[in-house]
Formats: C-alpha cells, structure tokens, sequence
C-alpha cells in the first residue's frame, strides 16, 4: 500500500510534542511492514542539522532520508517557516498560521503529483493537515491523479481547531458555498479540523476511550455533534511507545541499567534520583515523579489544591516541566516551604525525565483529559507505577494489575489514591507483583501499526 503521512512536526526533525513522535515512529513501523511510505512536513529554520542530510529536489522542496529508505519530504517557503517557532512566538499564535498551513496543505497535494506518488492513503495529523481533506474533495476533484485517493484525519487533542476569522476565508480559495454549517464555518469563524471532518473518509483519535469521548458534550468541544453524526467512521487507536528510548535496560541517562530480573537496579537509580534531587535518601520512603506540562489540563488545579496536604504524607515528589505561571508561582511557593519532601524543576530536562521514570516508585498523571499519553507507559517501562484519572488513553493502559486509578476528578480521590498507594507499596509482595505486570506491558508500535493498516483498508474500500 502507498502511504503519504502529513504532519506539522515529525520526530527527529521537529517536535512541540506527541504528535511528532506518532508522526516519526509510526510511518518507520508501516515500512517495517512492507508498506510505501513518505512522509511531508514544512521546513522550519531548525531543521538545518547536517546530520539530516537534507537534498535539494526542486527549488521550493528538499528532501532526507530516514530507515530503509524512507524519504521526508519538506516544503520550503522562507517567509511562512523560515521561524523559530512552529506554529507562534512568547506573544501567541502566528497571525498568518490560515496562510502557512494552507499552503503546505496545497503545495503537499501539488508535490505528490510532481513526484508521480498517488497514494493509496494520505494519512493527516491534527488541523494544520486538515485541508487536505478539503482540497482534495473540491480543489483537485477533477484531476484524475487524485480520483483514488482517501484521507484519515487523525485528532491528538480536539482542543486545537485551527480557528480563524470569517474575514480570511478567501484565503483559502474556496468557494463561499463551504463556508456553512455543513462545511467549515463554526459559531461565525473558520473551523479548519472541522472542515477536516467533514470531508475525510476516516476520522482517528490516538486512543479508543478518547474516540469516545470527544463525541460527548465534556470532550468533544463544539464538535461533539458532527463527530456523532459521523461516529460510523470513528475510531481510536492507541499511540505506540518507542522501546528503543524508553527501555532501562539500555537507557544512557540512568546510573544503573536493570530489568525484570535484576530489579535491584532500579533502587540504586532511586537513590541518585534523590541525591541529585536534594531530597532525603530514605529507603522506605516512596517517591512520586512528575513529567509534564504545568497546565490545567494535566491535572494541575486538583493537583496543586491538594498539595499542602500531599506534602504532609511521607513520600517524596519531583516534578518537572513549564507550563502556566500561576502554577510556577504556586509550586514554587510549596518547594520553599516543603524543601525535604518537594524537589521542583521548572524546565525541559530530558536526561532528568529519563531519572525520573527509573528512580521514582510512582508516576503521577491526573490529567483532566488525556487522549493518549506516553507517561504511563513510559513509566511502566521502568516499574515505575502509575497513578492516573480514568480518562482517554489512561484508562485503556492503566489497571489496577499494573497500576491506580482514581474514577472522579476531584482532590480528595486524588489524595485517597495517593493514599492507598503508599499502603500498597509497603506489602512488598503486592508490589513486586505490580512491578512485574507493569513492566510487562506492551505498547509496541508494532501492534498499533497493524491496526493503522487495517484502517487503511477500511478506507479503501469507502
């Protein structure tokens, strides 16, 4: 099968986050499966690493190289990507972000023409995609080049719709027809990833709760209706997880590599992770990680309600990452005055997340929603227990057999899960055995990648 995957950012090219790694690890996995595959992506200012290799094709377009032949393809274009950021700067969005993606969305239906590659899919990430969809079915109907050719729209948070005034639908050379409830007009403005969704043939989440639960009024934000309507060509599919990062066997970050087998190499990541961190080096006491963007949406306004009272648990907590101010200000305020229980690292640190995820005894994750999350499953990787809120990809990875989960998203569950894992932990048998189930998990690209393919088909045959 010939495959075009379109995204916006592609690991290891550019990355603001999940989406570039489903993007760089999923189209290596289908090739692994004999599958056809390329992939095309604006080139921003940062892909410039001679490590790339980057070929010029054609003056606007050039080309690297990555697995057995894969080729990325990059649409140039100086005054729309030639930034330092993907999609804004520190004031907010890109005012011209209509006018970008909408070229890179034509240019990409233009290219596979030049490059005589008609696939059998093309396979779209999120809104800065979602006009491919669109152009296909109205623009380029009348090309016999594109007469086969079906989408799947995937949606890794509905959160983000590409919205735009009214006043810039001309940009997009459509005709005024489509700017209607049955098209892309929402509330009186542009919806791109609605426009997306009504002229895919497939439409994906990277989860399949999360498949569920954008089509309800809580998730699904304003786009719960159409996606009900449409809910025959709806389906979820779990992110997959890249073994040959996550793995604490061969990881270069950690002190101590381990496994299943010789666990005792876990305790000794434990200690470096709470002498690097300035925290006590107390044995029985657990110590809970953090990974995360600090915002409302992964849990941080039950989170930091509940803190003062977490503090005076005995446990230890590392958190890492940026986010919202108000939650720098508030975390930073309960680390001064809790320094022997709360280490805080307001930063990207990827060789401390790597120490955290083998050092810590839980992984703590009480997103809001969360359509697929790699936490957990990174966490589990390394026996590192998880404790999540039962929504999105959460709740189709985490069990009580590998770790906790609290079902009403509120502090107090929050608090009373903590709780319980403290006890648990304790019973060293009861958490051997957690250990032992959660590292034994599987979230292989491998299996998610067969399920792509048989969606594939399912449009196909559309």
């Amino acid at each position: 099968m010939r495959i075009a995957i379109c995204a916006s950012e592609v690991v290891p090219f550019a990355k603001t986050g999940g989406l570039a790694d489903v993007a760089g690890a999923l189209p290596l996995q289908l090739q692994l499966l004999d599958q056809e595959v390329i992939i095309i992506m604006p080139r921003y200012k940062a892909i410039q690493d001679p490590k790339f290799r980057i070929q010029r094709l054609k003056p606007d377009i050039s080309y690297s190289v990555i697995g057995k032949n894969l080729r990325v393809y990059f649409i140039e274009k100086d005054a729309y990507f030639n930034r330092d950021g993907l999609y804004g700067d520190k004031t907010g969005d890109y005012p011209d972000n209509l006018d970008r993606f909408s070229y890179y969305s034509k240019r990409t239906l233009d290219l596979l023409k030049e490059i005589n590659f008609a696939p059998d899919i093309i396979h779209c990430h999120d809104w800065q995609t979602a006009l491919i969809p669109v152009y296909l079915k109205t623009l380029y109907k009348d090309n016999p080049f594109y007469k086969n050719i079906k989408t799947i729209l995937t949606i890794h948070n509905i959160g983000y719709q590409g919205l735009f005034s009214k006043e810039e639908f001309p940009k997009l050379s459509l005709d005024w027809s489509l700017f209607n409830i049955e098209g892309l007009e929402f509330y009186g403005k542009i919806n791109i990833l609605k426009g997306g969704i009504e002229f895919c043939d497939i439409i994906n989440t990277v989860s399949p709760t999360y498949s569920q639960e954008i089509q309800t009024k809580e998730f699904g934000f304003g786009l719960q209706g159409l996606l009900n309507k449409r809910r025959e060509t709806v389906f979820g599919i779990l992110n997959g997880l890249d073994y040959s990062i996550w793995n604490p066997e061969t990881d270069k970050f950690i002190i101590k590599n381990y496994s299943l087998k010789n666990i005792e190499g876990k305790y000794q990541n434990k200690e470096e992770l709470q002498r690097i961190c300035q925290l006590p080096l107390k044995k029985g006491v657990p110590v809970f990680g953090i990974v995360s963007r600090l915002a409302e949406q992964k849990g941080f306004d039950i989170l930091t309600d509940a803190i003062a009272k977490i503090c005076k648990m005995n446990l230890e907590l590392i958190i890492l990452g940026t986010g919202d101010l108000k939650y720098h200000v508030l975390l930073e305020n309960i680390a001064k005055r809790y320094p022997k229980v709360i280490s805080l690292h307001l930063k990207f640190d990827n060789p401390l997340a790597h120490k955290i995820y083998a050092g810590s005894d839980i992984f703590l994750m009480p997103p809001k929603y969360e359509p697929c999350g790699l936490g957990q499953m990174i966490s589990m990787a390394y026996g590192t227990i998880p404790l999540v809120f039962k929504t999105g990809g959460l709740a189709d990875t985490v069990t009580s057999d590998n770790g906790f989960v609290f079902d009403k998203y509120k502090k107090e569950d929050l608090i009373k899960t903590i709780e319980k894992a403290i006890r648990v932990l304790q019973d060293k048998k009861k958490w051997l055995e957690l250990i032992k189930n959660a590292m034994q998990s599987n979230f292989s690209w491998n299996e998610s990648a067969k399920k792509y393919l048989a969606l594939y088909e399912k449009a196909k045959s559309q």
